[in-house]
């Protein structure tokens, strides 16, 4: 059997800085943030009082949910994965099935870490109480991890393979490349994929105590996330979703969709925890042996690569990212493709980062343009003795770009990196 070519028809955000695609790509083009002080954060005594979160206007979420399932809806990472993944759907020229018809040749993978926190909260407290009969319904599929797929599922009536992954911080681009291969070997037509995250202090209260967030800039919100930078001290946390309609380009063109550009392919892989890799920080070897096999398995010079979309997450990881991506292109200096960092206008939004970080790397596709890197004023100089400083764009900028890179490296030691082009038939 023949291998399919993949492209994307569809696009749907829910991020700290737009819901919808046009929201959000204005904000990438004029580098608008979505990090905000948060009040309940200071009030539960959180070192950093500070995050990404998306602002869903009034009235909005009844396009989406039934008044019955809203009356007890508190997952807020179901809210955001549904505005994004039926978006993207619409966005895709698909149709919903009637209650009669399942649609066999479509699919969903759809990542979490975690779902329905709150509601969980509530269900310990009723349960250890025991009061287990006032629990509701909606318990078990709003904290279940799948449950934003079997939202998505039954809204839409994908009957092809729908599930949910979750690898930590690369949940969200790894379902990507899995809805990637489903097509490419032929088991589906089309994919929706993506990843979602709930908001709030249960989801981000176990970074605060890890010390690995920003805890400097409270009265700053907008200036807090600053990946690259050599005063970078801790990410900012997100949340949100992603999402992308995948679709074979035999059945693209048979619908005469628009294509937004082409997945090329890519490659996952684990650094096993061994050689200075750990539960928390990456094996480099395994990093570059990532971006290595994605090249391989697309067939991409690494001089091809105009433009890459980083992890970066405003930790010290930063320069070692940059090295690595140096090290496995074999490119540096002026020689080094464009690099920028969405976190530093959503923050870190964990299982979703992936799935809308790489629905902006597609908008660079389309529009042309490498996004500016905000709070990028004082790069950290191991990373300006590999990079040129005018490869970090602060502002956004247009060019020409045919290939774009997407990587994401999460807890565990785990890797995912992509590879997109500008769609030429």
């Amino acid at each position: 059997m023949s291998k399919q070519r993949v492209v994307i028809t569809g696009l749907g955000v829910c991020a700290p800085n737009g819901v919808g695609i046009s929201a959000f790509t204005e904000a990438i083009k004029k580098g608008i943030s979505g990090i905000r002080f948060q009040q309940e954060l200071a009030n539960l005594n959180f070192g950093c009082q500070i995050a990404g979160q998306p602002e869903i206007p009034d009235g909005l979420l009844e396009k989406y949910f039934t008044p019955l399932q809203l009356r007890d809806l508190e997952a807020t990472g179901i809210t955001y994965g549904m505005i994004a993944g039926v978006d993207a759907w619409n966005d895709a020229g698909l149709s919903v099935t009637d209650k009669e018809t399942v649609d066999y040749d479509s699919g969903i993978i759809f990542g979490t870490s975690l779902l329905g926190v709150e509601k969980f909260r509530k269900a310990i407290y009723l349960t250890d109480e025991g009061k287990v009969k006032r629990l509701g319904s909606t318990t078990v599929i709003q904290t279940m991890a799948s449950g934003i797929s079997a939202y998505l599922g039954g809204y839409l009536g994908c009957g092809n393979q729908v599930t949910t992954n979750s690898s930590a911080c690369t949940t969200g681009t790894e379902s990507i490349l899995m809805g990637y291969d489903r097509i490419v070997n032929g088991y589906a037509k089309r994919m929706l994929v993506g990843g979602c995250n709930d908001a709030g202090p249960y989801i981000w209260g176990g970074f605060d105590a890890m010390r690995v967030l920003n805890k400097k800039h409270n009265d700053q919100p907008e200036q807090g996330s600053r990946p690259m930078q050599s005063d970078a001290s801790g990410f900012v946390p997100g949340s949100g979703a992603g999402a992308l309609v995948l679709e074979s380009l035999e059945s693209a063109l048979e619908r005469n969709a628009t294509i937004y550009a082409e997945v090329l392919g890519g490659a996952v892989n684990s650094g096993g925890q061994r050689q200075s890799g750990s539960m928390t920080a990456p094996n480099s070897n395994a990093v570059q042996c990532c971006i290595k096999d994605a090249l391989q398995d697309t067939t991409v010079n690494p001089n091809d690569i105009d433009t890459i979309n980083g992890h970066l997450t405003a930790t010290g990881m930063c320069p070692t990212e940059i090295k690595n991506w140096s090290e496995a292109l074999g490119r540096s200096g002026d020689n080094f493709p464009y690099i920028n960092s969405l976190k530093s206008m959503t923050g870190h939004c964990l299982a979703a980062a992936g799935s809308i970080e790489t629905v902006a790397t597609i908008l660079e596709l389309q529009y042309g343009m490498v996004f500016g890197n905000s709070n990028c004023n004082d790069i950290h100089p191991d990373i300006t003795a590999i990079v040129a400083e005018n490869k970090i764009p602060n502002k956004t900028i247009f060019r020409d770009i045919q290939i774009a890179a997407k990587a994401s490296f999460g807890f565990g030691d785990v890797n995912c990196c992509m590879l997109f082009k500008k769609f030429n038939s």
